[in-house]
């Protein structure tokens, strides 16, 4: 019954659809609509809005991996300008506009579309709440109608699933946010300078992860040590094993039909330029 790759597979062909969300013209077009500047307040007002009216130090916590500081010159401020419930219409009109862009109509109208709609929809219905604040303040939202917007709903419940579930294995082991990234670009999936712009950590921060990891025997000068590559072996395989339960209940060949449904969409996404090459957590190829 389905392997923990099958997770991972999932996640890497469902995020740059989830993602337009952030990075489509169209998403921040209707960020602007509502009285939202710029691409970091429609960020995090886009993504938090499920969660309600929460401070500086909710979204840190629960987002994990952004400095604090960052996170308090954009949180409550978007507030101000947007309530969650316009934020959560908004978030869905960009999506809406950038896949009839991205897509076309055929596909939206597409029996693969409301396929794909189905299955993802299973498996969001099978998530779990427990320890997973941010998975369950989106479980908690209604599907929508519209098979492209149920299928960008599920899917974000379900990336936000599994991050909470990442969250739990890098606390386990007592990894913060900064060396989370630290480890990661030590791991070659993103790079040092791409991370700090986007998650607003400062050279200080960065340079005293690196020496408290190396302190612990993860890293060899910029790489990770063979104890480092066991460690963030172990935290993606932990990852993918909090990931995989919507997923069993969605069983191995709707997991397949659903890769195969998900495979021409991230494809088309990609090729639009809507993902960026170096994204801030390193999706893989789903290859």
């Amino acid at each position: 019954m389905s392997s923990l790759g099958t997770a991972r597979r999932l996640w890497a062909l469902g995020e740059p659809f989830h993602a337009l969300t952030y990075f489509a013209d169209e998403s921040r077009a209707a960020g602007d609509a509502v009285g939202l500047r710029g691409f970091w307040q429609t960020y995090f007002a886009f993504r938090a809005a499920p969660l309600g009216v929460v401070g500086p130090a909710v979204v840190t916590a629960t987002f994990y991996n952004f400095a604090p500081d960052f996170v308090a010159r954009r949180v409550p401020a978007v507030w101000e300008a947007v309530s969650p419930t316009a934020a959560m219409e908004a978030r869905l009109a960009g999506v809406d506009a950038a896949v009839r862009r991205v897509l076309g109509e055929e596909w939206i109208a597409s029996p693969e579309a409301e396929e794909a709609a189905a299955l993802t929809a299973v498996a969001c219905l099978a998530v779990e709440f427990p320890g997973r604040p941010l998975a369950a303040a989106n479980r908690a939202l209604p599907l929508p109608v519209e098979p492209h917007l149920r299928l960008w709903q599920a899917l974000t419940t379900l990336r936000e699933h599994r991050g909470d579930g990442h969250n739990a294995a890098l606390l386990e082991r007592k990894v913060d946010g900064v060396a989370a990234h630290v480890l990661a670009a030590a791991a070659g999936r993103t790079s040092r300078e791409w991370l700090q712009r986007a998650r607003g950590w400062d050279d200080d921060a960065w340079d005293a992860a690196v020496e408290a990891l190396t302190t612990r025997g993860w890293l060899e000068g910029e790489e990770l040590s063979a104890e480092g590559l066991a460690r963030v072996a172990a935290i993606e395989d932990d990852t993918d094993r909090l990931a995989l339960p919507p997923w069993r209940a969605l069983g191995d060949a709707g997991c397949d039909r659903l890769a195969e449904l998900l495979a021409p969409v991230r494809r088309a996404v990609v090729a639009a330029g809507e993902f960026p090459d170096r994204n801030p957590i390193g999706v893989p190829d789903p290859g």
